[in-house]
């Protein structure tokens, strides 16, 4: 049987752009969000959210963040409160899809727009809510005659941009004859019709077609409806999906056709492509099987070769290694380091005279009657099927960092080793991977190969992030006013500082940060201080809570009335001036105004001819407002009486 690709599959431009920027925004700011999954694909999503990169379904889940409108484009009015909400827009929109926009939003407002595809697509909806006239979606030739016929000029068509060409050819064919006034664009990408025309014509060869791709994929279920009207198809989005027995009732001379959607990644080609490989082989060898069989009945031929699995039981052991019996005339043995990844286990804690092991053999000399085996090997096998279920499960495990490498660090689990990107470990960019030498750590397991002998990755920030998340909805369901957390200054800006209280970033605003007069936040705090802060008001909805660092012990006003009153005469500081007065400090944290008019008893034209600021004065307290926190002061006062404030004021 041979195998054939079709020679247009996989990822198209759209998606490719799609996917860099992403990328890209992710590196720059650790991690981002998209405007619904930015391809309809499981497998590449769950590799895009190891990567940091999050899908959320409107622009309000991830304000204050990067947002990502993906290839597919979305209404005019979304992309207007993303542009709102969001840190940065990435417009990732297909240029395709940017084109069928354009010729949305010409269509006057006494015409209408027919879109031929599917309502619920995601790249439908974008493109009705470009439009200022009247929209309909229409998924076939009956919906759209039926829309035309109810429907006054001036129409206008275009398609969804992963509509069948061969059903949209027909289609317009017919709807020209018959409403020959409308006006119709052939919108279908060229990358659509290039792979739908690729796996038609394979599929005419092939016995049997196996489409790749997501599920909920519009273009990849297209691609399937196409082979299935000339060959047996298996829709599938990875390899673990390919059903046993999938050959059976096949031919030896049979193409076996593989083609794949235009969000299907080009590695999980690969895997299928390997593993059809893999099914064809067995088949091969199931042919054979009754023959082998009977060989091996035959002691003589019972012979050990490389890569065969064997049960060995153990008869001695010592510091470099175990001798094992494996039913054969040859001795079995196993060397320290084929036996275990863990550099620091010595042999006899691994296995002991009398146990039952699995091995596989890796050389054979018969001149001195010896094989070598290994122990860690088929551990290391298991190891994969093992961890494969786990990360199908989506479970968080615990491990072991046994060394640092280049690109990241390796973690021991249970004798497998697991590879931890540096982008994964949480390490900050530029720190030092070294701090996890020897530590235990909590991690997920995002892919597992058999490539390369099997290669296992796991993500250290992303069971953080799980833990993180599980806290944060912990957090809003506990919050309260009036609650107190300790926080580290994580950003200041000029109206604030944002504080990481544990679960969620919380805004302490300017004037909240200190009893004192405040120029700018870091005059006060800088990145990394930990300041003590109560929350003063939060907003569920929005997931936005508001602190104060002012502890209420120390508030200067309580101080302010208990030792001060009306008609006092006091010494108070200068501190700022403006056009309407000057503002003296009476004590630190409470300033009172002393109006123009309050000044002299001549009229004063510029307050900073007469005061400048850090002049000390003498005022007298004219009014105390405790309702608004607000004190009057007078200069003039003084002057017409002819107090003064005494010096121990």
């Amino acid at each position: 049987m041979r195998i054939e690709i079709a020679d247009k599959a996989g990822f198209c431009f759209g998606v490719k752009r799609a996917i860099n920027l992403a990328e890209t925004a992710a590196e720059k700011y650790g991690e981002v969000f998209t405007l619904g999954e930015l391809i309809h694909n499981e497998r590449a999503i769950e590799e895009l959210e190891a990567k940091g990169i999050h899908a959320v379904e409107t622009p309000e889940e991830a304000v204050g963040k990067p947002l990502v409108i993906r290839s597919h484009g979305v209404a005019r009015a979304v992309e207007e409160t993303a542009r709102k909400c969001s840190a940065e827009v990435i417009d990732a929109t297909c240029p395709n899809v940017l084109k069928i926009h354009k010729i949305a939003a010409s269509v006057p407002k006494n015409g209408t727009l027919i879109v031929l595809g599917d309502e619920n697509h995601p790249e439908v909806i974008g493109i009705m809510g470009h439009a200022n006239c009247k929209t309909f979606a229409a998924k076939n030739a009956e919906q759209l005659k039926a829309v035309l016929e109810k429907t006054a000029e001036p129409v206008c068509i275009v398609v969804q941009t992963t509509f069948d060409s061969g059903e949209f050819s027909e289609i317009s064919q017919k709807i020209s004859a018959e409403f020959p006034r409308v006006e119709i664009h052939n919108t279908i990408c060229t990358a659509t019709e290039q792979r739908q025309k690729s796996a038609r014509e394979l599929s005419r060869r092939a016995a049997l077609m196996i489409v790749v791709g997501g599920r909920s994929s519009s273009n990849t279920r297209k691609l399937a409806e196409i082979c299935e009207k000339n060959a047996k198809t298996v829709f599938v989005t990875s390899a673990e999906e390919i059903p046993p027995q999938i050959l059976k009732g096949l031919q030896a001379d049979d193409i076996i056709g593989i083609t794949a959607g235009a969000s299907t990644p080009a590695h999980t080609i690969k895997e299928v492509h390997d593993k059809m490989n893999e099914e064809i082989t067995k088949n091969n060898n199931e042919n054979e099987e009754d023959f082998a069989s009977l060989l091996e009945q035959d002691q003589s031929f019972n012979k050990l070769y490389n890569g065969k699995r064997v049960k060995a039981t153990v008869v001695s052991v010592s510091k470099k290694e175990a001798v094992v019996e494996v039913g054969a005339k040859q001795t079995g043995y196993i060397v320290r380091e084929e036996l275990t990844n863990d550099p620091t286990a010595e042999v006899e804690d691994i296995v002991k005279p009398g146990d039952v092991i699995d091995a596989v053999v890796i050389k054979v000399d018969d001149s001195v009657g010896t094989a070598a085996l290994s122990k860690k090997r088929v551990d290391a096998q298991l190891g994969l099927e093992k961890l494969d279920e786990i990360k199908q499960a989506n479970e968080t495990i615990e491990g072991k960092v046994t060394r640092v490498v280049n690109g990241g660090v390796i973690v021991n689990y249970e004798n497998t080793n697991v590879f931890i990107p540096a982008s994964h470990t949480g390490v900050p960019r530029g720190g030092k991977l070294d701090t996890l030498q020897g530590k235990s750590v909590k991690f997920k397991i995002i892919e597992v190969s058999n490539d390369r002998g099997g290669r296992v990755v796991g993500s250290i920030r992303q069971a953080t992030r799980e833990v993180r998340e599980a806290e944060r909805a912990k957090f809003w369901e506990t919050i309260e006013v009036g609650q107190k957390f300790e926080g580290e200054v994580r950003s200041i800006e000029n109206y604030g500082v944002f504080v990481d209280i544990g679960a969620v970033d919380g805004l302490v605003h300017t004037a909240d940060l200190t009893w004192n007069r405040v120029g700018h936040p870091k005059d006060i705090v800088k990145v990394g201080d930990k300041i003590n802060v109560i929350v003063k008001s939060f907003d569920l909805e929005k997931k936005r809570v508001s602190l104060s660092a002012k502890d209420p012990d120390d508030n200067p006003w309580t101080k302010f009335i208990e030792e001060y009153a009306k008609d006092d005469v006091i010494k108070a500081t200068i501190v700022s001036i403006t056009e309407f007065g000057a503002f003296a400090q009476i004590i630190p944290g409470v300033d009172g105004l002393i109006h123009i008019s309050q000044i002299s008893t001549e009229r004063v034209q510029d307050i900073n001819t007469v005061l400048k600021v850090g002049d000390v004065v003498d005022v007298k307290i004219i009014d105390i407002d405790e309702e608004k926190n607000r004190v009057s002061l007078s200069i003039r006062a003084l002057s017409e009486s002819g107090e003064t404030a005494s010096d121990d004021e």
